[in-house]
């Protein structure tokens, strides 16, 4: 493995931790209302009747049958998004994509699945299902409503996976209890807060996740979207008690589904001791599978070859059953 070392930002993007050290860190203790506000919300969100509406999609791939998708969240927030189809075989199991905080202007075809009906789901604000009054940069969105737990945007965005989950079921009631979570960076951490709650979830696999250790996320320089919450705590440091509520390292120890966790050691946007902090919460056993990058969120020399390997075990992975 070869970190870079070379870079434009004037911090140190492993944050001075040795491998040891990072696969040492903890995750922080969850405040004692988490699982009550989180079961809460994942009530309501079992309540909602998605109603997705499906058509052909004009993107076209050789592999995948490719239609648009609008469904009814909670808070009646409407979310847009792609189904994608197998064109060979049947569907046998489901998986719901997550994205990264930039978005998806179309849907992913690099899926190294089968017999899967796959749902790219935008979260609320962003892409799709963006919404006037919601900032669709990482920036702004990360911060709507970021003093009131209960309106908080990455909340919201934990219930439209919850739903997610049911617009699949709803359309292929006989995939229940085959539905994965797929989810990169901002996804990996929405992936790590919606998934300990759910048990129609059977497995997940989360790349780079954010929102893990919130002690640290709330200190260390990024450029990703911690570095606006880091600068709004200075004139609002209640919001840090409220963001214990949101930290994807302690939803992550409540995980007790087959996981797959790729972190990097290097990551401008995403501190690796953040991410190792998701990983870290479950011990590592023939469920659990952490791989090691060398970078997150940077172009480095190995990077194709890492993630194609990475592809090829996250393939195997949710071919298990």
């Amino acid at each position: 493995m070869s970190i870079p070392t070379v870079h434009p930002y004037d911090f140190d993007p492993t944050y001075g931790f040795g491998l040891e050290q990072l696969c040492a860190l903890k995750p922080p203790k969850a405040p004692p209302r988490f699982d009550a506000f989180w079961r809460a919300r994942h009530m309501k969100a079992l309540t909602v009747d998605p109603g997705p509406r499906v058509r052909e999609s004009r993107s076209r791939d050789p592999e995948w049958h490719v239609h648009d998708i609008v469904y009814t969240s909670a808070d009646d927030f409407p979310i847009g998004g792609w189904l994608l189809l197998p064109r060979q075989g049947v569907v046998r199991r489901g998986l719901v994509v997550g994205h990264g905080y930039g978005g998806r202007d179309g849907p992913d075809f690099d899926v190294p699945l089968a017999e899967t009906a796959v749902l790219l789901p935008c979260f609320r604000g962003l892409s799709r299902s963006s919404r006037p009054l919601i900032p669709s940069d990482s920036a702004g969105h990360v911060l709507h409503d970021i003093d009131d737990p209960a309106r908080y945007i990455l909340g919201g965005c934990v219930e439209d996976l919850w739903v997610a989950v049911s617009v699949l079921t709803q359309l292929y009631p006989g995939i229940a209890g085959r539905i994965g979570y797929s989810g990169i960076s901002f996804g990996g951490g929405i992936g790590a807060l919606a998934i300990p709650f759910d048990r129609r979830i059977d497995r997940a696999f989360l790349e780079v996740p954010t929102f893990g250790n919130m002690p640290l996320w709330l200190t260390l320089p990024t450029t990703g979207s911690g570095a606006s919450v880091q600068s709004h705590l200075k004139a609002h440091p209640e919001v840090r008690e409220n963001l214990s509520l949101f930290d994807a390292a302690s939803a992550a120890t409540r995980i007790d589904i087959p996981m797959l966790i790729a972190v990097a050691r290097f990551d401008p946007a995403v501190a690796p001791p953040c991410q190792f902090s998701v990983a870290n919460a479950r011990p590592a056993s023939q469920h659990h599978e952490t791989v090691v990058l060398d970078a997150g969120h940077f172009d480095y020399p190995e990077s194709e070859a890492q993630h194609a390997r990475l592809s090829e075990k996250v393939g195997r992975f949710f071919s298990m059953t």
